[in-house]
Order: C-alpha cells, then structure tokens, then sequence
C-alpha cells in the first residue's frame, strides 16, 4: 500500500476504529518488547549457564591436578633416595660376607667390632624404608618376585617348581621392589 492509500484508509475509519487500532498496534509493541526482553533474559541465562558449566568443569580440572601433583610429590619423599639406597645394596652384601668369613676366624673382637657397623648400616636402610624380601629355600617360585638364575633337577618331588637355594637377597623400597632376590629353582 502506498502513503496515500493508507491516509485515505485513515480518514475512512472511525476516531473510535482509531483508538482501537491504536491501542492494538500499542499492545503489539508492548508485546514485541516483552517478547525481546525475554529472548535477552533467555540468553543471558543460557550464557550464565555456559559459564556455570565453564567455571566447574575448569574447578574440576585444577582439583584433579593438585591431587596429581601431591601424589607425585609423596611418591617422591618416599623414593628419593632410592638410587642411593641401590647403590649401596652391594655394601650390605660385602658385611654379609665378611660377617661370614669372619666368624670362621678366632679373632671374636674383630666379629662383634664388623658385626655391630654391619647391625647399624642395616638399621639406617631399614629407618629409610628399606625392608628385604623374603625369600628362602623351599619357597614356591613367583616369577613377579624371584629372579630366576638357574634351574637344577630337584633333590625330590617336593622341592619342583620351589626355590632351592637364595644367591642374593632381594629387597624393596617401600611397596617397589628394587632388587628381586636371585635364587636357583628345582625342575
């Protein structure tokens, strides 16, 4: 329709068709502006709820990284001397040795001198978490604690698939084991 169209529309109706169509066209506009409003209520919500989301999931990511980390930092404390404590197996072997040797000798004061810094080295390892894996003659072989160095024939029946003798002793270092015990297996 065109302008004049319309004005000619206009003065064809009546002042109260007027008022009426013009409290209509009011009520529409009203009714687009609480409709707008909504739509911007709605999306704000809607952005509200995105950064709820955002915000936990970003909380739920830091949590699990400061438990991570604190678990790596107690995995740490309780390892950390490790390498020195493995380096150092091989003095403990030597006082078990010496120990031996020694007390096949007449000389007892030298024994208990040896015996008594071997006591206290083994003490300091064990106050650092060291504890030695139990393995001994008899015992059944397990593959995730033993380390095979051998198989012999077995002196009998009994003695199949059981540890016949402990070369080195094993030990671990809190729950790890550091070094598997060394022993000969019967077949």
């Amino acid at each position: 329709m065109s302008k004049k169209n319309k004005a000619e529309d206009i003065d064809a109706i009546t002042p109260d068709e007027q008022e009426v169509q013009m409290e209509e066209n009011v009520e529409e506009t009203e009714q687009a502006e609480v409709e707008e409003e909504r739509t911007v209520e709605e999306q704000l919500q809607e952005d509200l709820g995105k950064e709820k989301d955002k915000f936990l999931r970003l909380f739920a990511e830091f949590e699990n990284y400061k438990k991570r980390t604190t678990k790596e930092r107690i995995d740490l404390f309780k390892t950390a001397g490790q390498e020195v404590i493995v380096s150092l197996l091989p003095v403990m072997d030597d006082f078990d040795r010496a120990l031996k040797e020694l007390s096949k000798s007449d000389d007892k004061e030298m024994f208990k001198g040896v015996e008594l810094i071997a006591n206290k080295f083994r003490e300091t390892l064990k106050a650092k978490g060291l504890q030695e894996v139990g393995a001994k003659t008899g015992d059944v072989f397990d593959a995730e604690v033993h380390d095979a160095i051998t198989q012999i024939p077995a002196p009998n029946k009994k003695m199949k698939g059981k540890i016949i003798d402990v070369i080195e002793k094993g030990f671990k270092l809190g729950d790890k084991i550091i070094r598997h015990p060394k022993v000969v297996v019967g077949n």
